[in-house]
């Protein structure tokens, strides 16, 4: 039973957290927040090194100030080497790396991390799915590893 608080611990830990970049305004409302864009940026978990910038289009209004308006599927992604390249442990080949809310139940904005084990690349995609259809609206982004560090593959 004392093992429970410490995998959540370690489950949150292991979640990539966004961190507010910046917005701006797009579309003006009289009642409640703008409509705007929005750019978060996310440090990859598994690999050290490594931030993804996310920029999506955020509902304002009424029902987006109370988190009842669904966003737009449409999300840009550029993720950058921000430090030294590691790796602390062994990763998927492929696997989310973050995964957010959208609309009130529905509509999640995903990234998942690819490896290319050929160009020794990290591969980045964004794209937002619904429980009944998702959208095929998708942005695309990699990351060189150089070729002295290889990327360690969990099976």
């Amino acid at each position: 039973m004392k093992r429970l608080p410490a995998l959540a611990l370690l489950a949150f830990a292991a979640a990539a957290h966004a961190e507010r970049v910046g917005e701006v305004d797009t579309v003006f409302k009289l009642i409640g927040p703008d409509h705007k864009v929005v750019v978060d940026a996310y440090d990859d978990p598994g690999v050290q090194g490594v931030t993804c910038y996310v920029s999506r289009a955020k509902t304002g209004g009424i029902a987006g100030g109370l988190g009842l308006a669904e966003d737009k599927a449409e999300a840009s992604i550029a993720c950058r080497q921000t430090g030294p390249i590691s790796f602390p442990k062994p990763i998927k080949q492929q696997e989310e790396m973050f995964s957010e809310r959208i609309s009130l139940i529905f509509k999640r904005l995903r990234v998942v991390r690819m490896v290319d084990s050929a160009r020794n690349t990290l591969v980045y995609l964004t794209y937002s799915d619904r429980v009944i259809e998702g959208s095929p609206q998708n942005s695309v982004t990699a990351v060189p590893v150089d070729r002295a560090t290889p990327i360690p593959l969990r099976q």
